[in-house]
């Protein structure tokens, strides 16, 4: 029971847990961010090449 006691201990002085709790907050913020920035570029491309697809369509082929 006393090893179990001061397994427990050592867990709660350890500073691991709240590291990989920071990096665990840190990764989800950044995978945001680029779910953000990655959406935003998608639909500003789609608009551009709607834009240069009707232009091509309406300049007509020689």
């Amino acid at each position: 029971m006393s090893g179990m006691i001061s397994k427990v201990r050592r867990f709660l002085v350890s500073e691991d847990g709240p590291t990989a709790v920071e990096y665990a907050v840190m990764l989800a913020l950044i995978i945001v961010a680029c779910v953000t920035i990655v959406k935003n570029l998608g639909t500003s491309i789609s608009g551009t090449f709607s834009s240069v697809s009707s232009s091509l369509g309406t300049g007509g082929g020689s």
